[in-house]
């Protein structure tokens, strides 16, 4: 199998770390070779942050070149239309409505732009927008959207319900694992809208 690359974006504090963490499990259970990128950016909260997933036969490198990312996992508007280069032509964007004034905005040295995924859309980018935050609060808690983002990336995946549901179970935390499946369900039934 030709190596394939997830890009999760998003701002410290948003959980990407469990995300990808969930990603990797999904894939070894599947006997890929997967090489997962230490998060890259400022993790605390408010700043930046990028993690690169590789996976396939043999992967060299967990680094995603401009180009090569058949999914971006992004958890803010902002930071999909950031990292819009690095997808692939015929790849997806799965995003959160979210907004999250970055340091210029806040400041006010810049405004948050406007209509970033119909924007993202008229450029031809195949964008799944969930309101992620909405749901993850319908499931228990607003720190459960990248869950919900996980439930609409598993639409876009090969793998069956139910390994996706094993790897919940094998990376929550037992007190968390019902809020977070309800999560990812609610974020599967978004997807098939």
């Amino acid at each position: 199998m030709e190596t394939r690359s997830i890009m999760i974006v998003g701002v410290g504090g948003q959980g990407s770390l469990l995300a990808s963490r969930i990603i990797g499990n999904v894939l070894l259970s599947q006997n890929y070779d997967v090489k997962v990128s230490e998060v890259h950016g400022m993790s605390q909260r408010g700043g930046s942050v990028v993690t690169y997933v590789k996976y396939g036969d043999d992967v060299a490198s967990p680094v995603v070149e401009k180009g090569e990312a058949d999914i971006i996992i992004s958890f803010e508007q902002l930071e999909a239309a950031r990292y819009v280069q690095f997808l692939k032509k015929g790849g997806h964007i799965v995003t959160s409505t979210q907004q999250i004034d970055p340091m210029p905005v806040i400041t006010g040295a810049a405004k948050y732009p406007e209509d970033i995924i119909p924007k993202l859309q008229a450029k031809g980018v195949d964008v799944i927008a969930v309101d992620a935050l909405t749901l993850a609060e319908q499931a228990g808690t607003s720190k459960a959207s990248n869950v919900v983002l996980m439930g609409v990336v598993s639409t876009k995946m090969q793998f069956d319900e139910a390994v996706w549901q094993r790897a919940l179970e094998q990376c929550v935390p037992p007190k968390f694992l019902e809020l977070n499946k309800k999560a990812f369900a609610l974020g599967r039934e978004a997807a098939a809208e």
